[in-house]
């Protein structure tokens, strides 16, 4: 009985330290994150301060793969925090843990899914440009009609070059913008959308003052559609002229934006047409009938204030180029139709004979 008195203390001593020495770690991180978004471990612990843990992401595949290890240190409120770059991961399932062991009732791991929306963006701007001053960014959003999307450029040093801005996008999802640099290197686009974070491309731009940039894995965007541009000045006074080589079967041809751009050309039958429908938000756009021959187009600002770039795109043309001197097609025009030499020749002789009827009439007059 007196054994009893001392053991039952001595036991409830014993579960009592056991509890206050058991150590817990929580973490908390998303369940869901976009490729190239920070991944932000967060957590709190009642190891002492200054204690290092070890943050471990892991890549779920058929078996754990380590990615990336971070070292953290105790904060003096008992909180931790690391900071994992998602850049270069391919979208999937992966798992972030403080590997520890006698934790007792702790959640030390979390699943977090990658995704990865960047297909979802198709660049027809090239991923490697020529020095010009102008970085150019056109494309087009996947089930993005006439809505809009979010660019934001970071230069070679990761300095902000333009945005967030968002840059509207007509009914088949389609966007284009210039943004002025001033220097040669690689520039990071981020797009985003009304969901949220889509992805980034990466556009290299050679010439200019050279950067050296640390090569980082970029999966190349490729399209399906021969799509071919050339870009030029234009004012109202100064009209910008293109020549487009056509295939054969349907050609589309239509502007930038961010200018209400006035769009002429010559059709087969040799008559001036005009087009000018959507303003300054959306591109002017026309589909004509290829027959292997070369289409000309005039291309100038609506209002007389506007002037700037224009850049002319063409879907299933054999080529397309700017015209330094006034295309022949549009010498005499002064609105429908153009009119043939042959026409014009017939024409002189009519005013010559009027001419002569209205001399030999003046003449019996005066006798």
């Amino acid at each position: 009985m007196i054994m009893n008195k001392f053991v039952l203390p001595l036991l409830g001593l014993f579960f009592l330290f056991g509890t206050v020495t058991a150590y817990q770690i929580n973490i908390d991180a998303p369940d869901t994150l976009s490729v190239g978004k920070p991944l932000i471990v967060t957590g709190t612990t009642n190891f002492g301060i200054g204690t290092p843990l070890d943050v471990v992401l892991f890549q779920q595949i058929t078996a754990n793969t380590e990615i990336q290890r971070k070292t953290v240190y105790v904060q003096s409120d008992n909180t931790f925090r690391a900071v994992f770059d998602t850049t270069n991961l391919t979208k999937g399932k992966y798992k972030v843990e403080v590997p520890a062991s006698g934790l007792g009732d702790s959640h030390n791991m979390q699943l977090v899914e990658i995704i990865d929306r960047t297909d979802e963006i198709t660049l027809i701007s090239g991923l490697s440009q020529e020095y010009t001053g102008t970085l150019l960014i056109a494309g087009t959003m996947k089930d993005n009609h006439n809505a809009g999307i979010q660019i934001k450029v970071t230069g070679p040093d990761g300095e902000k070059i333009f945005g967030p801005q968002y840059i509207a996008t007509d009914n088949q999802g389609r966007f284009s913008t210039e943004v002025s640099i001033t220097k040669g290197g690689a520039y990071d686009i981020s797009f985003t959308d009304s969901e949220g974070f889509v992805g980034t491309r990466r556009i290299t731009v050679t010439g200019g003052e050279r950067i050296t940039v640390t090569p980082t894995l970029i999966t190349p965007v490729t399209t399906s559609l021969s799509v071919l541009s050339a870009r030029a000045t234009a004012s109202r006074d100064s009209p910008a002229y293109f020549e487009v080589k056509a295939g054969y079967g349907p050609v589309k041809v239509y502007t930038s934006s961010r200018i209400d751009w006035v769009l002429e050309f010559i059709d087969e039958k040799g008559i001036l047409q005009t087009v000018n429908e959507n303003g300054e938000l959306n591109r002017e756009e026309i589909e004509i009938q290829g027959r292997g021959k070369s289409v000309f187009f005039r291309i100038y600002p609506y209002k007389y204030s506007d002037n700037g770039a224009i850049i002319l795109y063409a879907e299933n043309a054999q080529s397309i180029r700017v015209s330094q001197t006034l295309p022949d097609a549009f010498k005499g025009l002064s609105g429908n139709p153009v009119v043939p030499e042959e026409t014009e020749a017939s024409l002189g002789s009519v005013i010559a004979c009027s001419a002569l009827v209205l001399a030999v009439a003046l003449l019996h007059r005066h006798r």
